[in-house]
């Protein structure tokens, strides 16, 4: 469900010009910390409500996990990637945005190699991924991952591509009211939970990038060894088995692509790392 590709260079031809369809106003803004150039249509004062009630909704739908040890492990490492990133936040001159973030970490019973964050903090983890993150570190992989497409905006992104493509780019409000349940579906896709309401809208490559390079070094401020996120994907790689992969991979071109890309980010996210920081 991605926006074709002529669209899209419309729209980013005529980025930051104000273009009216239907009664939303198209805008392109600039990604908060990468600087890039994001298709806009939904204010955070909608967004983020409706995130957070989707998250209450989804827990009450889907049965939170009663491993103690993995929900603490869960929360313990969720809490320290967040701390780097608010911290982060605000040494770069983004302490307002800060403030947009109510952290919250649950993690769910699903057999599903999976993870997700909506705008806002939320935090999924399915039990299925468990097995593959091993240990705290190797979560802190995930969750730095899955975090940085939040704070990089890729929700807000997506679900203004998906506004656009499926119903002709107007207001969130309007397209709750006129399309509640398909919206609500939208929404859920571009938070990364698509698999879970059967709609797919992935992220791009551009964004799963993104995500990889922030998550680095988000999990190196929290005092996680970012050299580690090499040997957890490639055992992410290995799940796939030569067949579908886990929805966490599905939309990155290459495993190896990806992998490849991270050994060349380690010296960067080395600057930031800070051992002593979950002492």
């Amino acid at each position: 469900m991605k926006i074709r590709s002529s669209k899209l260079s419309l729209i980013m031809r005529l980025c930051c010009l104000p273009l009216v369809l239907g009664v939303a106003l198209v805008a392109c803004t600039k990604a908060p910390i990468t600087g890039r150039s994001q298709l806009h249509l939904v204010p955070d004062s909608e967004m983020l409500p409706m995130a957070d009630q989707q998250y209450q909704d989804f827990l009450k739908q889907n049965k939170i996990s009663t491993d103690q040890a993995g929900t603490d492990q869960v929360k313990r490492v969720g809490g320290r990637i967040a701390k780097a990133v608010e911290t982060y936040l605000t040494q770069h001159n983004m302490a307002a945005e800060v403030k947009k973030y109510k952290w919250e970490f649950n993690l769910i019973e699903n057999k599903e190699v999976n993870a997700w964050c909506m705008p806002g903090g939320k935090v999924v983890v399915y039990t299925g991924i468990l097995p593959v993150t091993k240990d705290d570190t190797g979560l802190a992989v995930v969750l730095g991952h899955e975090i940085a497409h939040a704070v990089a905006g890729h929700g807000s992104e997506r679900m203004s591509q998906g506004l656009l493509e499926q119903m002709g780019g107007v207001a969130l409000s309007t397209a709750l009211s006129k399309s509640p349940a398909a919206t609500q579906q939208l929404a859920m896709a571009a938070y990364g939970a698509g698999s879970t309401v059967g709609v797919l809208l992935p992220f791009g490559r551009t964004q799963e990038s993104e995500a990889d390079h922030l998550g680095l070094i988000f999990m190196a401020m929290a005092g996680y060894n970012p050299d580690e996120a090499v040997t957890f994907w490639e055992r992410m790689s290995a799940q796939s088995g030569g067949g579908k992969p886990p929805e966490i991979l599905s939309t990155h071109p290459s495993d190896q692509h990806r992998i490849d890309d991270i050994k060349k980010e380690l010296p960067e996210a080395h600057k930031y790392y800070n051992p002593s920081a979950g002492e």
